[in-house]
């Protein structure tokens, strides 16, 4: 079975493949890219796990690269672990390069163990943090749910959603694909022992959409099965 998806963006034909087949002999899936035009392509189509980024590349540098990924609205793909190449070592360049959203640096020439160690050491903590993250969190695409601060988030803008608009789409994206009746949802958002007329799912729904679909009419997020109930699809 294949590990992460490693994107390598590096103009040393040499060293791509050197660095290239080691982490393919250790599993991962590995593409490559020479300069930081090709690189930001790829970054957005293979949506890769890890970025292995040069600083000195022809065209789009490194930095600019870097601070790009960082900048994207995409709420995973903007948090791309990314290990920073360069053939300068000093303390300004590295404290640079962690300023522009990098989480490692190595300094070339670096031997393959020690580079292989720091992707291990990266994916890990990496994925530790996730573990954190969706713990507390819920992402389906551009919509992101914050569960202790209650907040929702539709790309970079946030959407103002009522205790009961909250509750219910928590609900949808923690069941995200199952179909759940009207019954189940009046159950697990308003109570046990709350009576309410099944229309207020309905009703609450209809809400919902207007704030997180792109065309309330026509919902592509929270759909509707006839007869049943609703079903998220993100």
């Amino acid at each position: 079975m294949a590990k992460e998806n490693i994107l390598i963006i590096e103009d040393e034909l040499t060293l791509i493949d050197n660095i290239s087949e080691k982490l393919r002999a250790e599993g991962y899936t590995v593409s490559t890219a020479m300069d930081g035009e090709t690189g930001w392509d790829k970054i957005r189509s293979d949506k890769p796990q890890l970025l292995i980024l040069d600083i000195m590349l022809p065209g789009l540098d490194g930095l600019s690269l870097c601070r790009m990924v960082r900048n994207l609205s995409d709420p995973i793909l903007s948090r791309i672990p990314i290990i920073m190449l360069t053939a300068r070592g000093t303390e300004v360049d590295k404290i640079v390069g962690l300023e522009s959203g990098a989480d490692d640096y190595i300094t070339k020439p670096f031997g393959l163990g020690e580079f292989l160690a720091r992707v291990r050491a990266l994916l890990r903590r990496v994925e530790e943090k996730e573990n954190v993250i969706q713990q507390n969190e819920m992402i389906s695409n551009d919509l992101r749910l914050n569960m202790t601060g209650r907040r929702v988030f539709k790309g970079d803008e946030e959407k103002k959603l009522s205790n009961k608009e909250f509750d219910l789409l928590a609900e949808l994206m923690r069941n995200k694909d199952a179909v759940l009746s009207r019954d189940l949802i009046l159950t697990k958002v308003w109570g046990y022992d709350y009576f309410v007329d099944k229309r207020t799912v309905d009703v609450h729904i209809r809400w919902l959409r207007e704030k997180i679909e792109d065309d309330p009419s026509n919902p592509r997020r929270i759909v509707t099965v006839r007869g049943v109930g609703y079903r998220f699809e993100g």
